[in-house]
Formats: C-alpha cells, sequence, structure tokens
C-alpha cells in the first residue's frame, strides 16, 4: 500500500463536537469552567470521582491525568522524568529491562511507505500514552518513542535529540513520513510534543492528517497547521535515511544497454495535495507528448487539475477509458511516458488552450527556458519567422529551446521599445499578446 498523500479521516472514536475538540486540546491541564453537557463531559467527569475516591482524596483527580498501566504484565513503569516524556533511551523488553536492538544498531534506510505502514501499526492497536511504559515492539509509549518507532530509530528517543536524525524543510516540502517537531529547549516539560505528518485534507494546506501518540492512545486525525497550539514552534523535518519506493524490477532483468529512466514513484506522489519533482517530470513529458494544452502555466512540483487532464488526455490517446484513464498516472501510463512508447495525444485533445494571465494560450514561462522541448516552442518560433524574425534561425524552428530562439524574442521585444529585463528574451503574457495579435 503505497503512503497518503491526501487524507480526510478522523478516528471514530474521537468525537468532533465543538466542545470535544475544545477539551481536548486543554486536558490534561486544567477542568475550570467547564460547562459542557456533551455525554463525554459526564463519562470523563464520572471516572474522576470515581478515581478520586479510590485514592482517598479530598478533591477530584482528572481522569484523564492518571498515568496509564503497561499494556502487559511485567513491564515496570519506572520512575516518571521531569519532562513529560522519557529521555533517550535504548529499546525495552519484557521487566521493564533494556533490550537487544531488534532494529540495527544505527538508523537505517526507510520508505515513506513503511513509516506511515509503522505509524498505523499502533493507532490500529490503540496503544496507551505512557511516560514511562513500553510496548511490545520495545519503544516507549510517548509522542517521541512513537516517532522513533515509525522512523525505526535503534532507540528512543525525545524531542531535544529527534532532530538530530532529520534535516529541517520547509512546509511546503512536507510529504508522508515527515514530523512536526516543537522542543520547547528552555522549559521540555511545557508544550514539547511531535507529529508524524501523514498528508493534506485540503488543497490551501491549512490541515493535514496528523498520527501522534498522546492521551488516552494514539490517534490519526485531521489537525491545523502546524498544530493545535504553539503552531509558529513547530519545525518540520524529514528522516535523513528516508528513500524512495523502487519499483519491482522486470522479470527478464530489463533490455542490456538500455538507457536509464526515472522509475515510478508510487501513485503517492500524484494526486491532490501532491507537491513534488515528479509531477513537473510528469508535467513536462505529457507536454512533449501533445497535452501542454491543459497547462495555462507550469508545469510545477505542486498537483493541479491540468496535471490530471493532461494525464486523462494521454491515457485516452492510448485507447483506454473508465477507470484506466483516470487522470492519475499508475506505473504503465508512467513507463509509456518516459520510454516515449505509446500514442501521442492528438491536437484539440485536451480541448482549448486555457487562458494565462488574461492572455489566451499562454502556456507559462517555464515552457521557454534552456531545455524546454514541447510543442509551445515550436508554435512561438513560427509566428516569430511570421512576424520577420527568422533571420536568428539556422535551422527550425523546432521544439527545443535554443539561443535563436531567445535572441528572436529579444529582437521582437526591442521593437516594442523595451529595453533591460523587459527585452531578456523569454517571452511573458504580454510578448505573447503582442506576438499572435
Amino acid at each position: 500500500m503505497e503512503s497518503p498523500v491526501f487524507e480526510e479521516i478522523d478516528p471514530a472514536s474521537d468525537c468532533d463536537c465543538p466542545g470535544c475538540v475544545h477539551w481536548r486540546r486543554a486536558l490534561p491541564h486544567s477542568w475550570s469552567g467547564r460547562t459542557s453537557t456533551h455525554p463525554a463531559a459526564h463519562r470523563a467527569l464520572a471516572l474522576a470521582a470515581v478515581a478520586s475516591a479510590t485514592l482517598g482524596a479530598g478533591h477530584a483527580v482528572p481522569a484523564a491525568a492518571a498515568p496509564h498501566a503497561p499494556h502487559r504484565p511485567g513491564v515496570s513503569p519506572g520512575d516518571e522524568p521531569d519532562s513529560p516524556q522519557g529521555g533517550s533511551a535504548p529499546l525495552h523488553g519484557p521487566g521493564g529491562r533494556p533490550a537487544k536492538p531488534s532494529v540495527a544498531p544505527t538508523p537505517t534506510a526507510i520508505t515513506r511507505t513503511e513509516i506511515i505502514n509503522r505509524a498505523r501499526t499502533w493507532v490500529a492497536a490503540k496503544v496507551p500514552y505512557s511516560m514511562s511504559a513500553f510496548w511490545s515492539d520495545g519503544y516507549r509509549q510517548d509522542c517521541s518513542g512513537y516517532v522513533s518507532m515509525a522512523w525505526r530509530l535503534p532507540g528512543n528517543e525525545w524531542t531535544g535529540s529527534l532532530a538530530q536524525f532529520g534535516e529541517r524543510i520547509s512546509k511546503e516540502e512536507l510529504q508522508p513520513g515527515d514530523i512536526l517537531l516543537f522542543h520547547n529547549a528552555s522549559d521540555p516539560a511545557n508544550g514539547s510534543h511531535v507529529t508524524i505528518f501523514g498528508g493534506w485534507t485540503d488543497a490551501a494546506h491549512t490541515h493535514y492528517t496528523a498520527y501522534e501518540q498522546t492521551r488516552p492512545h494514539t490517534r490519526r486525525q485531521t489537525t491545523p497547521y502546524a498544530y493545535w497550539n504553539d503552531s509558529d514552534r513547530y519545525v518540520p523535518y524529514r528522516y535523513k535515511h528516508v528513500t524512495l519506493e523502487e519499483p519491482a524490477p522486470e522479470p527478464d532483468g530489463g533490455t542490456p544497454g538500455a538507457p536509464a529512466v526515472t522509475p515510478y514513484p508510487g501513485a503517492a506522489y500524484f494526486g491532490p495535495g501532491a507537491n513534488n519533482k515528479y509531477v513537473t517530470l510528469l508535467g513536462r513529458m505529457l507536454i512533449a507528448r501533445g497535452a501542454g494544452g491543459a497547462y495555462a502555466s507550469g508545469p510545477g512540483p505542486r498537483w493541479t487539475d491540468a496535471d490530471r487532464r493532461a494525464a486523462r488526455a494521454f491515457q485516452q490517446a492510448q485507447g483506454w477509458t473508465g477507470a484506466d484513464a483516470d487522470g492519475l498516472p499508475g506505473p504503465r501510463t508512467w513507463e509509456l511516458l518516459v520510454t516515449g512508447q505509446g500514442e501521442d495525444v492528438k491536437d484539440g485533445a485536451v480541448g482549448p488552450p486555457p487562458a494565462s494571465h488574461g492572455v489566451p494560450g499562454y502556456p507559462g514561462r517555464a515552457l521557454f527556458r534552456p531545455g524546454a522541448n514541447n510543442a509551445y516552442v515550436t508554435r512561438l518560433g513560427r509566428q516569430l519567422v511570421r512576424k520577420g524574425f527568422g533571420r536568428f534561425y539556422r535551422v527550425g524552428p523546432g521544439p527545443r529551446w535554443t539561443e535563436a530562439d531567445r535572441r528572436a524574442v529579444e529582437a521582437f521585444q526591442r521593437t516594442q521599445g523595451w529595453r533591460g529585463g523587459a527585452a531578456d528574451g523569454y517571452p511573458g503574457p504580454e510578448t505573447w499578446r503582442r506576438l499572435f495579435s
């Protein structure tokens, strides 16, 4: 199963009414001022009363603050650390004693799919939250132990040490398996937390699916970026040893001497919310196969409807229908594109070119630059020849962008009275409008 990039699933056990959402953020720090009449409130208060009676205390004890018993007998909880999580520690076995690591003694490579699948195992098991108990896999049952498990680290880390296993990235670079880390160095017991990023849940990237270990147990739920509180203090990190999923080799081992091609990265890299280099590569290959009419700008790393329209047009050109032509590139679509096989998209199959910057047919700046090879470069060059700027071409014009194209565009721009950066030889929307008007 591929790792998710776009999820909209909340755990059924977590109530999403406004009252429960609020108190899920506030607990276990304070119960003051709670007047909710939601059934969950009555259950929580009842548990608090039972806990108080059992302890013989003279005041109510919040049920959520009571420590969770280990999930199996024989594991000693040990001493509670000063911070809300355990410190760096080896993996543990039966009896709460350090055990021989079940993974390599040093960090090893792992794919995003493996990270998310490992994270899901604790969600499915509803591993109870504990700052000192250890699950059967040897990892501590707190937020940092959970990430240590998902990343398959050789021991239990804490929020103060996880960063050394990752590299800092931007919000735009986040992909499933990365983490959002808040370590309060001045007061680790106050707010320090870490979540696993499971994918964006909206196109605006305001919410994401968070896998996290928190009271009462491991959960997966839609969470505002970067977190419910202290949002500006969470930092995205990527595990240093994360690797791309590699497709299985062909049965015959491939064709000897054939040029290397980019392997299919997996379905998780395409679709709403995806933002990566494979989306850009897909768009460029689709444009080269005649589907450039779908793009008003780009292609770029962020997945858009233009990518889906172009991919669907290419799939339909192969005679595919239904689910085989859904606009999401599978292994077969990718194979045909990277090897140059299959049928090209016929002119007009994508529909009329969309407008960009108010200019009908302008495909975007990305289509005109060194290395570009598409039908729009040919169209531009032919129009420049018609306008009297063909002297710059010794051959062509053709689909590959050359210095001849740039010099011809520059000459046209200068005839418009433009100078400096306005006459750089790269066609923008206004150059395109005047050239084709």
